[in-house]
C-alpha cells in the first residue's frame, strides 16, 4: 500500500502495541514459547497442533482485512498464526484483501462513489453492488474499511483504514503463514480476469502457504502449476444444500466422495455444522465421522465459522474456549485448523487449555465462588445448580438466605419470588404486595409464603440478556431442580470433598426484624449449629456476606465465622478511614467489576487503585459478577470470558471471582500458559484504555464522570433493631381471610351469599305444602 504521510493505518499499527503489556517480547521469545508448547499427541492428520487461521486478521474487533487487523492478529496469537486473505481483483488487476465481492458490505464506498453501483450475475443470480472490477487501486485508496457485521463496534470505522494489497500484507507484516481464499473465480473469469494467472504471477514475489476455493474448476486450472513446493490446496465446502457453481452438484453430494476431492486438494474447509451438527433447539447432536473419514482419505480438515460474538450451541454455556475444545481436543479427533475472527481465543485454546484434565496442576491460586450455584446453566439456588457448581470446580458455593413466613431460612437469589420462580403463574399470585422498604415495584415476597408452599414452586432460570439481546440461557433446563433450605445447602456442601467453603449472604435483616418478626441472623446461626459447622466436625470454611455493616457486626459478636463486606456502589477510590472501619468487622470485601476497571460505553478507561488499597490493608478482595455472555463484557476482552478473568486475576490481582459460570473460572486455574516464562501474548492481561488509544478523537466514547470515593460514612450503620413480634395473621387466600379482605370484596361475597339464600328461600316457600314460619 502506498501510505500517505500521517496515514491512520500506520498510527493504528503503532498504537495497537499498547494493548498487551510486554508485547514487544513476542519476536524475541517466539521460539522459546513454541518450544514450551504442549508435546501431547494431537489427533490431527500430521500429529501437529491445529493451525490458528485469522480470518481477515483480528476481524472480530478491527475492520476485516485492514493492516491493523492483521497486525493485531500477529501480536495476540500463536507465533505460527496464519493470516487469511479473501482475494479480490481490481480493474487494473491488482489483488486486494477484502471479505466480500460487494465492496459496500465492509467499506464506505457507497458514500465515496454513490453513483457507481452496478449489477452483475454472480453464480447465476443478478446482484447489485459496488464491485472491485469497476475500480482501480488508486480509486480505492479514497475508500475506508469499516465493520462488516453491524453488531460489532463502530468505533474504528472512522480510523480511515484503507484497502491492503496482498503485497502490503506480506511485505509489511512478514507473516509466518499466509492463506489466500478465492471465493469467486468463475465471476472474474466471466469478466475476462484470470485469478489463476494472477496467483501464479504474485507467487513469484509473495510466499503463499494455502489457497482455498469453493469452485472445483478453479483447482482444475491451477493444480500442477505451482510445483512441489507450492501452496497447499484446500477445497471449501459451503452449505450442504448449496450448489457448487462449476459442477452443478450440491456440496453435500461432493462430500460423499472425498477420494474425488483428494485428486485436486490436500485439505477441506468446512462449516462447523459438518462436524458437530445442531438440533432445532441449538443443542449439539453427536459428531459426524467427517474428520476421521477425511483423515483416512489423506485430507486435512479445517473448520470455518468461529467467532466469539455469535450464538453458539447451548452446550458451550456461551464459552468460546469450550467450543474450540470440542473440535480440537474431544478425545475422538482433532481438526487440523480453525478459521477465526478472534484468533486470540483460538490460540489460547490450542496452546493453554488443550490436553489438560480436571485434576491438572493449578497454575494460579484464587477462589472460584459461585453466584447462586451454576446459575448460568440452571435455575439459581436449586439443588442442580449447586451440584453442578461443585462438579464444575467451584471452591465456594453461595446461598443468598431468604426467610419464609414460618421462619425457615432457605436459598434464593431474591427476596421477591417472582424473580426466580414461576410463582406469578400459581394460585399465590394474589399475594403480591408493595414493600417500599424493599422495592417500589410490587412482588410476591418470600415472607408471604410458608416453606412447604415455597418448596412446591417451580424455579426459573435467570435470563439477564433476553429482553435486550434475545439471548436465552439453557432452555432445556429452564425449570430444572428444586429449591433447598439453608440446612439442605449446608449438608450438600459438607458432603462435598472438593469444596473449601460456603458463602452465606444475608440482606434485608432490618426489615425482616421490624416488620415481619423474623430474625435472619439468628436463623442462620442456629442452622449452622444444627448442621455441625460450629463444633469443629467440618473443615468447610463459612463466610458470611452482607451489604450491611450492622449485620456483620452482629455475626461477629455471636460467632467466629469469616465476614465479607459487599460494597454495592461502583466506586473510584476508597478512603483510609473507610478501610479501617471495614477491618473492624470484615475479613474480606466484595466489589463490582467496574470498581476495578471502569468503562465508557463498553470500553475500558483505566484501572483504579481500589484493589491495591484494600489488599495493602490485609483485606481479601473478591469481584463480581462474572458471566460468559459476550454482551456482559467490555470490547477490550474480545468477547471472551477467559480474557476477562485473566485480566482481573493476573492483571488486577484480585483474590476471587464470583461467577454464574464457575466452570470457566475453574478451568482458568489449570491454564498451562500461566506457568511459563515468558507468558505468551494471548495470556497477558489487556491494558485498560488500550483500545481508546487507537480510536480517532471523534470516535471516542464520551468521557465519564469519576466514580465516587467510598468514605467511612458509607460504612457506618446503627445496630440492628430488636425483633418485633408480628401479630399472627391468617394466610392470604384461605377461607379464614374473609374478614381480612378489602371491605368491598367482603360486601360483594356477602351479597352473593345472601342472594343465593333468598333465591333458595323463594323457591322453598313457593311450594304449596310448606308452612314454615320463614315463609310468613
Amino acid at each position: 500500500m502506498n501510505s500517505r504521510p500521517g496515514n491512520p493505518t500506520k498510527l493504528v499499527i503503532r498504537s495497537s502495541t499498547l494493548l498487551f503489556s510486554g508485547v514487544v517480547l513476542i519476536q524475541l521469545f517466539a521460539a522459546q514459547i513454541d518450544a514450551q508448547r504442549s508435546t501431547s499427541r494431537w489427533q490431527t492428520l500430521n500429529g501437529n497442533a491445529p493451525l490458528v487461521i485469522a480470518r481477515g486478521g483480528f476481524s472480530g474487533l478491527f475492520p476485516d482485512s485492514s493492516l491493523a487487523a492483521y497486525q493485531f492478529a500477529m501480536q495476540a496469537s500463536v507465533a505460527q498464526v496464519v493470516l487469511w486473505c479473501d482475494v479480490q481483483l481490481t480493474k487494473d488487476e491488482v489483488g486486494i484483501c477484502f471479505p466480500d465481492l460487494n465492496l459496500a458490505n465492509a467499506s464506505n464506498i457507497q458514500d465515496v462513489y454513490s453513483t457507481r453501483q452496478k449489477s452483475y450475475p454472480v453464480n447465476g443470480v443478478t446482484t447489485q453492488g459496488w464491485f472491485p472490477i469497476d475500480f482501480s487501486l488508486t480509486e480505492l485508496q479514497n475508500v475506508s474499511l469499516i465493520r462488516g457485521i453491524l453488531s460489532r463496534s463502530e468505533r474504528f470505522d472512522a480510523n480511515g483504514f484503507t484497502f491492503s494489497t496482498i503485497q502490503d500484507v506480506t511485505m509489511q507484516l512478514l507473516p509466518k503463514g499466509f492463506w489466500l481464499n478465492i471465493q469467486h473465480d468463475a465471476f472474474y473469469e466471466q469478466q475476462n480476469l484470470s485469478m489463476s494467472s494472477f496467483l501464479l504471477s504474485v507467487s513469484r514475489t509473495v510466499s503463499i502457504d494455502f489457497i482455498s476455493s469453493p469452485e472445483v474448476n478453479f483447482f482444475r486450472k491451477i493444480v500442477g502449476r505451482f510445483g512441489r513446493n507450492g501452496p497447499s490446496f484446500v477445497f471449501q465446502f459451503l452449505r450442504k444444500e448449496d450448489f457448487e457453481p462449476t459442477m452443478n452438484r450440491t456440496y453435500g453430494s461432493i462430500l460423499s466422495n472425498l477420494t474425488f476431492v483428494k485428486t485436486f486438494a490436500s485439505g477441506i474447509l468446512v462449516p462447523k455444522s459438518y462436524i458437530l451438527p445442531l438440533d432445532d433447539k441449538q443443542y449439539l447432536r453427536p459428531h459426524t465421522s467427517l474428520v476421521q473419514d477425511a483423515h483416512k482419505a489423506g485430507l486435512q480438515v479445517y473448520v470455518s465459522g468461529f467467532a466469539n460474538d455469535v450464538d453458539i450451541a447451548y452446550n458451550y454455556s456461551f464459552d468460546p474456549v469450550s467450543e474450540y475444545l470440542s473440535f480440537v481436543d474431544n478425545g475422538d479427533f482433532s481438526v487440523d485448523g480453525v478459521l477465526s475472527d478472534f484468533p486470540i481465543t483460538a490460540s489460547a485454546t490450542v496452546d493453554c487449555f488443550s490436553h489438560i484434565g480436571r485434576n491438572a496442576t493449578k497454575q494460579v491460586d484464587f477462589l472460584v465462588i459461585s453466584k447462586n450455584g451454576a446459575s448460568g446453566d440452571y435455575p439459581g439456588c436449586t439443588d442442580v445448580a449447586y451440584e453442578n457448581a461443585i462438579k464444575d470446580g467451584a471452591d465456594v458455593i453461595d446461598c443468598s438466605v431468604q426467610m419464609s413466613s414460618d421462619g425457615i431460612p432457605f436459598c434464593l437469589s431474591s427476596i421477591n419470588l417472582g424473580d426466580s420462580t414461576t410463582v406469578v403463574q400459581t394460585l399465590y399470585s394474589n399475594r403480591s404486595t408493595t414493600v417500599p422498604e424493599i422495592s417500589s415495584v410490587a412482588g410476591i415476597y418470600t415472607f408471604s409464603l410458608t416453606w412447604p408452599e415455597i418448596q412446591n414452586l417451580t424455579p426459573a432460570i435467570s435470563n439477564p440478556f433476553k429482553v435486550t439481546y434475545s439471548m436465552s440461557r439453557n432452555p432445556n433446563e429452564r425449570n430444572s431442580g428444586k429449591l433447598i433450605s439453608l440446612s439442605q445447602f449446608l449438608d450438600l456442601a459438607n458432603n462435598s470433598t472438593s469444596l473449601s467453603g460456603v458463602l452465606i449472604s444475608v440482606e434485608n435483616a432490618v426489615y425482616l426484624r421490624e416488620k415481619q418478626g423474623l430474625d435472619v441472623v439468628q436463623a442462620v446461626l442456629e442452622t449452622l449449629t444444627e448442621t455441625g459447622y460450629n463444633n469443629g466436625t467440618t473443615t468447610t470454611k463459612v463466610m458470611i456476606q452482607s451489604t450491611n455493616s450492622s449485620v456483620l457486626v452482629d455475626f461477629k459478636k455471636q460467632s467466629k465465622y469469616e465476614t465479607v463486606y459487599k460494597i454495592e456502589e461502583t466506586i473510584g477510590n476508597i478512603r483510609d478511614s473507610a478501610i479501617e472501619d471495614i477491618k473492624k468487622f470484615a475479613n474480606a470485601v466484595v466489589i463490582n467489576k467496574d470498581s476495578v476497571f471502569p468503562n465508557s460505553e463498553s470500553f475500558l478507561t483505566e484501572q483504579t487503585n481500589v484493589v491495591e488499597r484494600l489488599k495493602k490493608s490485609q483485606l481479601t478482595v473478591y469481584v463480581e459478577l462474572f458471566r460468559n455472555e459476550f454482551v456482559s463484557q467490555p470490547y477490550d476482552f474480545f468477547a471472551d470470558a477467559t480474557v476477562e478473568i485473566n485480566t482481573y486475576i493476573y492483571g488486577a490481582g484480585i483474590n476471587g471471582t464470583i461467577t454464574e459460570f464457575p466452570f470457566t473460572a475453574a478451568r482458568y486455574k489449570r491454564n498451562r500458559c500461566l506457568g511459563r516464562n515468558p507468558i505468551p501474548p494471548y495470556m497477558l492481561p489487556v491494558q485498560p484504555g488500550g483500545l481508546l488509544n487507537i480510536m480517532t478523537p471523534q470516535a471516542l466514547p464520551p468521557a465519564q464522570a469519576p466514580n465516587p470515593v467510598f468514605i467511612d460514612a458509607d460504612v457506618t450503620e446503627p445496630p440492628l433493631p430488636p425483633v418485633i413480634e408480628k401479630a399472627p395473621t391468617p394466610t392470604p387466600g384461605t377461607p379464614s381471610t374473609i374478614a381480612e379482605a378489602p371491605s368491598g370484596q367482603t360486601r360483594l361475597e356477602l351479597s352473593l351469599l345472601l342472594s343465593v339464600f333468598f333465591l333458595s328461600l323463594f323457591y322453598f316457600c313457593d311450594q304449596p305444602y310448606i308452612t314454615s314460619p320463614l315463609c310468613l
